[in-house]
């Protein structure tokens, strides 16, 4: 089974989930600059976790092609890629329920006031550009890109979490040797 092909090579993994949020992140950079989708607050924070995880991946390849990989290393940094990918997913919840009005967001999903008088509000409103995280500003099939991105950040996490305990439990080869 392919899955278990990926998970079962840690290498192979570590550049699987660098790739993957390379691709996600790169995606959302598209959406922004090519389709003109500004970034709100929560946008932007569920973009740091893959950034993460591209690091966290490109490290955890470099070391599991070492001729003798640290396993304990190697799961520990496969263990920081799956909790940067479930707190990516869990950001991308928080931001699904902004969306759905199920709760409020955070004071920089609506901008800070910081006016004196009403003439000073008033410039400052008119100055600054308002991204609200509650407002949907694409969808396909009825689900937000917040919504795409936490199904995905979860499915990452999971593979990563997968993979680290496959490599805790000594299941993991080293070698890129195809059955």
């Amino acid at each position: 089974m392919m899955l278990f092909h990926i998970l079962d090579r840690p290498p192979l993994l570590f550049a699987a989930l660098a790739a993957a949020s390379g691709l996600l992140l790169g995606g959302s950079f598209a959406f922004q600059f090519i389709g003109g989708l500004d970034p709100c607050a929560l946008c932007i924070w569920q973009r740091y976790p893959y950034g993460m995880v591209i690091g966290l991946g490109l490290l955890g390849a470099g070391l599991a092609r070492s001729t003798a990989p640290p396993m304990g290393v190697l799961a520990v940094v496969m263990g920081l890629a799956a909790l940067a990918l479930f707190t990516d997913a869990a950001i991308a919840a928080f931001h699904v329920g902004v969306e759905q009005k199920w709760w409020q967001g955070t004071q920089a999903c609506v901008g800070a006031i910081n006016a004196d008088n009403i003439e000073a509000l008033h410039n400052q409103l008119l100055a600054q550009k308002v991204l609200r995280c509650n407002e949907v500003t694409w969808s396909l099939g009825g689900i937000s890109m917040a919504g795409y991105n936490m199904a995905a950040a979860l499915a990452l996490g999971i593979a990563a979490g997968m993979g680290g305990l496959r490599i805790v439990l000594g299941h993991a080869n080293q070698g890129e040797t195809h059955e």
